[in-house]
């Protein structure tokens, strides 16, 4: 069954002019479009909805080398030959803010964005994630003038200059190694005695004598001159000692947080607001999935997404022909 479009028809003495798709997949990162070309190869009618550029945070990675098939390829790269990939067998990609999910009695779900209401029994959602703020006194005042989540948008103009990063994980070390690559120097603050990084990435870090290390220290306020970031005061937690770190730039890599706003009052999240699911993808509501970085789960990289989305485009499948089947019996 493929679901026209524009579809109009008189519903309980109403016209209905929701747009129609078999599969609507919320999200444009990696999941989301796996998802889609599975969906659409399967002869669905598929839609992908995203407020934003295809690609997800692989826009904001600068180079990609834990991925089969490649070495190593940028981000950016990445995300235009999924998406080339995601469209081949007639999957449409449309812009738009999600403004509120419904779910009828009967399992139809409705998505109103902005500008749009779309209608299917089959909802994906790959939202992802996004950088979690630090909170503290400068943070929004010089974000976008030297406070940044994404070393590739923004590193450039940093060029012969000291920078912050703040955070000890994966995302940390990669990014204060590509900013290593322009800037003076890197000084990654880390509230521990000890990275959370995988070794292979601890160990170049280590190795790169441009990055410099501040263990035990938490940044407690990030300091300007009206206009741009001079500064981060940071708070030793062994010693209790306060410094003023002189930098022209901070990176902050502390975490992600789950988008998931719009879904919670369907009961589909835990209570930190990762979407909860069973290995086929499903939620606790019929023909809802969810992949990608908005699951809770403990491995989130881009092989994993694509492995969420190649299974719930399957599920949506089995799901829609589920639905066949009772209307036949």
């Amino acid at each position: 069954m493929k679901i026209r479009s524009w579809l109009k028809e008189e519903r309980k003495g109403k016209i209905n002019l929701a747009k129609q798709y078999d599969v609507i997949i919320i999200g444009a990162g990696p999941g989301g479009m796996t998802a889609a070309l599975y969906a659409s190869r399967a002869n669905l009618s598929v839609l992908i909805l995203d407020r934003g550029v295809y690609g997800g945070q692989m826009n904001n990675t600068a180079e990609v080398e834990n991925y089969p098939g490649f070495k190593s390829i940028l981000g950016p790269d990445l995300a235009k030959k999924m998406y080339d990939s995601a469209l081949q067998f007639d999957a449409q990609y449309a812009y738009g803010t999600v403004q509120s999910i419904d779910v009828s009695d009967e399992g139809l779900k409705t998505i109103r964005t902005d500008s749009d209401v779309f209608e299917t029994n089959a909802l994906i959602i790959a939202t992802g994630s996004q950088y979690k703020k630090l909170g503290i006194p400068g943070e929004e005042k010089y974000s976008g003038r030297g406070v940044s989540y994404c070393a590739v948008c923004d590193g450039a103009f940093f060029r012969d200059r000291d920078v912050a990063v703040v955070g000890g994980g994966d995302s940390a070390i990669e990014e204060g190694s590509y900013l290593a690559q322009m800037v003076k120097n890197v000084n990654v603050i880390h509230r521990r005695d000890q990275l959370r990084a995988q070794k292979i990435l601890q160990e170049r870090a280590f190795q790169n004598s441009k990055i410099n290390f501040t263990w035990n220290t938490i940044v407690i306020q990030i300091e300007g001159d009206g206009q741009k970031v001079t500064g981060v005061k940071i708070h030793n937690k062994k010693t209790g000692v306060d410094e003023v770190m002189p930098v022209s730039g901070v990176f902050i890599y502390i975490g992600l947080l789950p988008m998931t706003e719009t879904v919670t009052h369907l009961g589909i999240t835990d209570e930190q607001g990762w979407i909860i699911t069973n290995d086929k993808m499903e939620t606790s509501v019929p023909g809802i999935f969810a992949v990608g970085d908005v699951r809770k789960k403990d491995l989130r990289q881009i092989a994993t997404a694509v492995g969420d989305g190649s299974v719930a485009g399957q599920e949506a499948f089995n799901y829609l022909e589920s639905l066949k089947d009772i209307q036949r019996s």
